[in-house]
């Protein structure tokens, strides 16, 4: 990937900071803005489709795809895989349209040390109870998994200094306004 007509925006940070609600709000005020969908190992939750979410594929299609080439980052998160398919964000850029990537910090490190230019957002929690609650009440992990994104996450942040900016989402109308002040400031 080289410089592109469009912008390429990376918010990532730890799971349950709300990065999946705060980018469908920066969708709803700019529909023009493109999402770039994962590819990902893990079964999909209650509510989420396929080619939409992610594209959920099997351990074995993820392994080809790492050795074809064909991630722009992908990275392990608590036992599953997940990985952004180059070709569809290239085109996007090259078109001239932001892309808008949701990836883990392993993720992020990866796409940063390839200076493609991307604008890096770290998007956080009011506080590690706030996470806790977020993560807790989508009642989607286990104890134990939760566990593991609770210790996770606290070293994830270590990581916010690594970004551009950083962003609190106390609300995700809030949030999201100040992404997009962000992202516009960059035109």
């Amino acid at each position: 990937m080289g410089k592109n007509a469009g912008k390429l925006v990376i918010i990532s940070g730890p799971s349950g900071t709300g990065k999946g609600t705060v980018i469908k709000e920066i969708l709803k005020q700019r529909p023009e803005f493109k999402f770039s969908v994962s590819s990902t190992t893990r079964k999909p939750r209650p509510g989420e489709v396929d080619g939409v979410a992610y594209y959920f594929i099997s351990h074995n299609q993820f392994n080809e795809m790492i050795e074809n080439e064909e991630f722009l980052e992908h990275a392990q998160f608590v036992g599953e895989h997940y990985g952004t398919p180059t070709k569809p964000i290239q085109e996007c850029l090259d078109a001239g349209q932001t892309v808008i990537l949701d990836i883990e910090v392993q993720g992020a490190k990866q796409v940063m040390s390839k200076d493609v230019g991307s604008i890096n957002i770290f998007l956080i929690a009011p506080s590690m109870e706030e996470l806790e609650n977020r993560l807790r009440g989508r009642g989607t992990d286990s104890e134990e998994k939760l566990i593991a994104r609770l210790e996770r996450a606290r070293k994830e942040l270590e990581e916010k200094i690594h970004y551009d900016y950083v962003v609190v989402n106390d609300t995700a109308t809030r949030a999201a306004e100040e992404i997009l002040s962000i992202i516009e400031g960059k035109e």
